[in-house]
Parts: structure tokens; C-alpha cells; sequence
């Protein structure tokens, strides 16, 4: 439940159109919902201005689906990441207007479009390997309200595929790279741009990758000064730090 329903809800007793006992039912669940396998935090979005993020790996989809619920019932959004094709399932024959995002490995249910923030997020990968963790870093920020702005496979491989997409880059309020093997774009686009620049290594690479430790610790090491790292194919943390700074860029 957002502030704003919270606010229509106190409106509606000082009107005298609900009653004091309705209301103390429907905030009942506040701040949060026991439902044995998982506590639903409902006031997410009240302290931090977006509804709580399903992560579904390790649940099963009955758990999904429950959660899911229960977050509808209170009029959330609901975002579900990590999914199998077993919990996608589930969710599309309980929630048919759910939508799936494939390359993200996620879905979606949009309860209450969120206000469009101006400006953009420029998502960027180095190759097409890295696209899957780059598409959950862009169903995230476009969930939370922000425009994004695809830049893919512009690896330093062949770095004139960069360089022809420099406009788009400075021209964003933020700027999320991923990028496996060595972990060098984040690097070279923090030396380019001046905006805030946010790093995912992804685990794309050979043997001595290490699944990703590789470019982690490439990333952590660049000399690109200001260059924020988050961990291994974390593209939905990077978003929620992204889609934070544009919200605070839009508050200006």
C-alpha cells in the first residue's frame, strides 16, 4: 500500500465514509503479512517508494503464487525475478494479465502504473551473453518508473561500437554497464561519461572467469574514479540504485 492510499484511507474516515474499525481492517496487515512461508512487507513502498520484489529462486510456485496474491489484494504492484519456467507458469494460469518477461527471467503485474519519471537510464552490455542480467536491470528500472534506454553489445572487443553510441550515454541521468570476461566497459565508460556509472560484472566467461570473480574484481579495481560496483549478475540491484538516483535527480 502506497502513501497515497494510505492518505485516501484517512480521508475517507474523516469523511465519514468509512468507518474507523474499516479502516483499522484494511491497515490490519500493515506493516507486514505472515503467511507462514514468507512475511510480506506491505509498507515497502510506503518507506522506500517502491512495493517489495519477489525473489522467486529457491520458491516454489505455490509460494509464488501465494505471495503474489496477497500482494494484489493490498493493490501492489508485483515484480517477481529469477523465475523458472514452473513459476512462470503458475503465476500466468492465477494471474493471466501477468506479463513475462523471458530474457529477464521475470515477471510483471502493473496494479497501478507508476508516474514516469523524466529523463533516462541507459542500460549497456558488453555482449549478447550478458543480455539476460542487462534485461533484468531494465524490466527493474522501467517497473519502479523510469524510461530506459538499451545500449547492447558494444564490448571493448570492438570499441568503435561504443564510441558511435556516446551521445545516447551522456545523455542519461544514469548509467548501468554489465559485462562479463574481463570486466573492462565499465571501466572505459566511466572515463567517458559524466553521470553516475553502475557496474555488473556477469558471470559470462571461460575457466578462469571464475563465474564472474574475475570481472568483479576488474570492476572493483578500475581506475575510472566513481565507478559503483554491485555483485555478480546482479542487474536488479543495480536498477534499484539507478532507478533511486534518477528519482532523486527528478526531485530536484
Amino acid at each position: 500500500m502506497d502513501q497515497s492510499r494510505v492518505t485516501a484511507l484517512f480521508e475517507a474516515v474523516a469523511a465519514g465514509q468509512l468507518s474507523a474499525a474499516e479502516a483499522a481492517e484494511r491497515l490490519r496487515a500493515l506493516p507486514y503479512e505472515d503467511l507462514g512461508f514468507a512475511k510480506i512487507d506491505h509498507h515497502r513502498h510506503l518507506r522506500k517508494g517502491y512495493p517489495e520484489t519477489i525473489f522467486c529462486a529457491g520458491k516454489t510456485p505455490e509460494q509464488v503464487v501465494g505471495i503474489v496474491d496477497r500482494m494484489r489484494a493490498h493493490g501492489s504492484n508485483v515484480f517477481g525475478t529469477r523465475c523458472v519456467p514452473e513459476v512462470i507458469a503458475a503465476v500466468l494460469a492465477a494471474h493471466p494479465d501477468a506479463t513475462h518477461h523471458e530474457a529477464a527471467r521475470a515477471f510483471t503485474i502493473t496494479v497501478d502504473p507508476p508516474e514516469l519519471l523524466s529523463g533516462y537510464i541507459a542500460v549497456v552490455c558488453a555482449g549478447t551473453g550478458d543480455i539476460p542480467v542487462a534485461e533484468e536491470a531494465v524490466v527493474t528500472c522501467e517497473i519502479f518508473g523510469n524510461r530506459v534506454e538499451r545500449v547492447y553489445d558494444v564490448g571493448v572487443a570492438g570499441i568503435h561500437r561504443l564510441f558511435d553510441q556516446r551521445e545516447r550515454l551522456e545523455g542519461a541521468n544514469v548509467v548501468i554497464v554489465c559485462a562479463g570476461m574481463e570486466g573492462a566497459l565499465p571501466s572505459v565508460v566511466g572515463g567517458l561519461v559524466h553521470r553516475p556509472v553502475i557496474a555488473v560484472p556477469t558471470s559470462i566467461g571461460y575457466g578462469a572467469n571464475f563465474g564472474g570473480v574475475s570481472a568483479l574484481l576488474g570492476m572493483l579495481n578500475s581506475c575510472a574514479a566513481g565507478l559503483t560496483v554491485v555483485n555478480i549478475d546482479n542487474g536488479f540491484g543495480a536498477a534499484v540504485a539507478a532507478a533511486t538516483i534518477n528519482r532523486a535527480i527528478n526531485a530536484k
